[in-house]
């Protein structure tokens, strides 16, 4: 959460939400003081309704509640962006986004995708499969589809090589969810590394950083 107070002084402040999984911008609201408060103790977005004029509590009818995650403020302190994970659609016609944006595929879609497959009863589920088969199994396809990368590297071919990385993803993701590694556990190790060789000055001699 951003420590740094907005701007209430310039009136209602527009507060976007953006889904923090997917980075899709979800809708524009308003909130003065007593709802930025409320957001802020409930961990729930609450704006200030301007044709109802009063406090109001996104999804308070529908359920459809967005639930906070981070809150960043512009440089001027009067313009809020606030990340969050949405309990259903988000616009009052169904829709996700009230701008019909596309979803932006992340990674983390990707590892929601393996966990819905694993939690699911398809009898023909490929995720199932292999997690019922075991880490042996798994990592038997993952190093396989690693050798598959590496021929298509080694032929020059770019279209193999983007097709097979798609698949060792896939496999990786479902090695993740059999070992319970989180990738989020895995992007702090990243960010980690990143700001290391962002601050290292000199020669590198540690193999674990960049």
């Amino acid at each position: 959460m951003n420590t740094e107070q907005p701007d209430f002084s310039k009136g209602l402040l527009p507060a976007i939400l953006q889904d923090i999984n997917t980075n899709q911008v979800l809708m524009l609201g308003y909130m003065n003081e007593e709802a930025y408060q409320q957001t802020l103790t409930s961990g729930v977005v609450c704006f200030y309704s301007r044709s109802k004029d009063r406090l109001w509590t996104k999804g308070e009818t529908s359920g459809n509640t967005q639930i906070v995650k981070n809150i960043h403020l512009d440089c001027d302190r009067d313009t809020l962006l606030i990340e969050v994970v949405p309990n259903g659609p988000t616009c009052h016609t169904g829709s996700q986004s009230c701008f019909n944006t596309p979803i932006p595929f992340n990674v983390q879609q990707l590892e929601q995708t393996v966990t819905t497959s694993a939690e699911s009863n398809k009898e023909n589920s490929y995720t199932q499969y292999l997690l019922n088969e075991g880490l042996e199994k798994i990592t038997k396809k993952f190093g396989e589809e690693s050798f598959e990368v590496v021929i298509g590297a080694m032929k020059n071919d770019r279209e193999e090589v983007t097709n097979e990385t798609a698949d060792l993803m896939y496999h990786l993701f479902v090695l993740l969810h059999a070992l319970d590694v989180k990738f989020n556990d895995v992007e702090q190790v990243l960010a980690q590394r990143h700001q290391t060789a962002n601050n290292f000055k000199g020669e590198r001699t540690d193999i674990n950083h960049w």
